[in-house]
């Protein structure tokens, strides 16, 4: 890291995200909507500005893992400290959310990026980045089925594991042989058909899921204008529209979840914020 470098990665460094006064912080909504506990909801800030710094650094597109992704959706709700105090007033240049456009080219687009990301993560840090963070491509690919909850209202309960999932498959089509077996009517007969039918669907859904291709319509990016140029133009695609509360602070992000990335010199697309309640 040169003279240069280092005083950008202290500036960012030191870039305060909680603002002291309020009595809801910026931690402690990241750390609300995700249900994290609070010593891993401030790692995840120290990484969200390591990849910020990545951005600034880094000439290959910079993607971030799921964790940081869903810190900087809440970062971009809180618009004047994104876009005044951090792009404008540190930075000096704007990093824009800029969703995927999904297909095939995307996520293999946002596999690179991941690939640099992790790359520049330890030629500029000098570590690997923590896993329970920085995922590996599978799980930071896949691993991104998600949907907003109100658990006042629901209850949430863990599926089980894939293991458990594929040793079950046998157990019940045995148990569907010994319902035929003990079938003595037509319907009977359909209704064993039709579970079995509902079982190995099932199973086949589940297992598609893990394919190489289940990130490729979940992504978002951010780049700068002579990395967009570089790879074809993909400026003014997407935004990340940020839902924030009395003077553009607070409010949920509503974002799913999905990669996204960045890189040196500025970010092109177009990012905005909206005025609302929490």
């Amino acid at each position: 890291m040169n003279e240069q470098d280092a005083k950008t990665w202290d500036l960012i460094s030191r870039f305060p995200l909680d603002d002291a006064s309020a009595a809801f912080r910026f931690s402690d909504r990241l750390a609300r909507e995700n249900g994290w506990s609070r010593p891993y909801t401030l790692r995840v800030i120290d990484e969200y500005k390591k990849f910020i710094f990545l951005c600034c650094v880094c000439p290959e597109g910079i993607t971030p893992s799921d964790a940081v992704d869903q810190a900087w959706h809440l970062h971009l709700t809180f618009t004047k400290s994104y876009w005044v105090d951090l792009c404008r007033n540190t930075l000096g240049k704007e990093l824009h959310h800029n969703p995927t456009l999904g297909g095939r080219s995307e996520a293999r687009k946002f596999h690179r990026f991941y690939s640099s990301s992790h790359a520049c993560y330890r030629e500029f840090f000098g570590a690997e980045p923590p896993a329970d963070i920085w995922p590996n491509h599978h799980r930071r690919f896949s691993d991104i089925d998600f949907q907003r909850v109100n658990r006042a209202r629901f209850w949430l309960l863990p599926k089980p594991g894939r293991r458990i999932r594929r040793a079950s498959v046998p157990v019940v089509l045995c148990l569907c042989l010994l319902l035929f077996v003990q079938a003595v009517d037509f319907i009977s007969f359909v209704v064993l058909i039709g579970l079995v039918v509902l079982i190995v669907s099932r199973f086949s859904n589940n297992k598609r899921k893990g394919d190489g291709d289940s990130g490729s319509n979940s992504g978002s990016g951010c780049w700068s204008q002579d990395s967009a140029d570089k790879h074809g133009g993909h400026s003014g695609h997407g935004g990340h529209s940020g839902h924030g509360g009395h003077d553009g602070h607070g409010g949920d992000s509503g974002c799913g979840s999905g990669c996204s990335g960045c890189s040196s010199s500025g970010c092109s697309g177009c990012g905005s914020g909206c005025g609302g309640g929490d």
